[in-house]
């Protein structure tokens, strides 16, 4: 066996680790974004600081969270995955914090006009129930992916372009936004790169993202990654380009 292959082997086994809640530590300094045009954390501190009540939907397993202590007196977070749930459960309540199992997007469950902050990075959402749920005058914060978002990886696997997240078109949100009666404070758009250092970090990443690539596994596309393996080899790094996109958007009193 060539070095080459034998390299591929060895991260092919490494890409095996556990991966749990939402903690990309693992793999951050062999797969990594380049900055974004706004910082997610400065959008919303000011305003995190300045509430007594918050909500944090799809919180992961609590890590990001959990950080940005002191929380608000009432803060409350979602997370619809179980095993993150347990997690976020584990690390949030011990800081006061209310962990609450979502099932449905739709139904969110808290009394109308509840929230002075609701804050979501890529967690799936209904405009409407976001809306029931904040205090007239308060603010929806949320950066999502885009629809556009690391579509190179697809291709050079061979996989479908369409992501699994059926439906899901920033342009449709932002007229949902509207139509819910928000004002919208704040809209950005930025296309990051992200640079990928070896083969294993890559498909760790793919097994944490299923939505990326609905029928991925190592198996099915070794000489697909094979191949990337070999131009990682030559260059150092391959570039993805990302999508992502920043909201603030008001409720009217």
């Amino acid at each position: 066996m060539d070095i080459t292959q034998d390299m591929f082997a060895i991260f092919l086994q490494d890409a095996e680790q556990a991966f749990s809640g939402w903690n990309f530590s693992y793999i951050e300094d062999r797969m990594f974004i380049s900055p974004f045009t706004w910082s997610y954390t400065t959008k919303i501190l000011y305003h995190l600081r300045t509430v007594n009540s918050l909500l944090d939907m799809g919180t992961g397993g609590g890590e990001y969270l959990s950080s940005l202590q002191p929380l608000p007196q009432e803060t409350y977070a979602t997370e619809s995955y179980d095993k993150n749930y347990s997690i976020a459960q584990k690390r949030l309540e011990p800081l006061g914090v209310k962990v609450i199992f979502l099932q449905d997007k739709n139904n969110l469950p808290f009394d109308d006009e509840q929230f002075e902050l609701v804050i979501n990075r890529h967690e799936d959402f209904s405009v409407t129930e976001v809306y029931r749920v904040l205090k007239p005058g308060a603010l929806f914060i949320t950066q999502q992916v885009g629809e556009n978002n690391n579509l190179e990886l697809n291709q050079l696997l061979g996989a479908t372009e369409i992501l699994e997240i059926e439906g899901w078109r920033f342009s449709e949100v932002l007229q949902e936004v509207i139509y819910a009666k928000f004002s919208i404070l704040e809209h950005q758009e930025c296309k990051p790169v992200t640079r990928i250092f070896d083969i294993g970090s890559l498909i760790y990443y793919l097994k944490a993202v299923p939505w990326q690539i609905k029928d991925f596994s190592p198996d099915k596309y070794r000489d697909q990654l094979f191949a990337i393996h070999q131009h990682i080899q030559k260059q150092g790094y391959i570039d993805i380009d990302s999508h992502r996109h920043l909201l603030i958007a008001k409720k009217e009193k």
